[in-house]
């Protein structure tokens, strides 16, 4: 199974509903807090050109956010992107 990445802050709710929805899946993922991590959210913005989170990536893949990872879900690209 592809590595899960979630970078998030603790005051975001699309951060806790993207975070609600592997645990319903039962997928484990590396949560990447980034509440008081300035550093990190410029990181962030330079790998992916966002400032938002929660901001996903599968493997290398990046997801984007919740919106797009429940599309991703709906449609039936999660599963073979956790594969992948």
């Amino acid at each position: 199974m592809a590595k899960v990445t979630l970078y998030s802050t603790d005051y975001c709710g699309y951060c806790r509903a993207a975070k609600r929805l592997f645990e319903s899946k039962g997928i484990p993922f590396e949560e990447i807090d980034l509440s008081e991590d300035d550093a990190g959210r410029d990181a962030l913005r330079v790998r992916t050109g966002r400032t938002s989170v929660p901001q996903i990536f599968i493997g290398e893949t990046h997801v984007g956010g919740f919106d797009d990872l429940r599309a991703l879900d709906q449609r039936g690209g999660l599963e073979p992107l956790l594969r992948a």
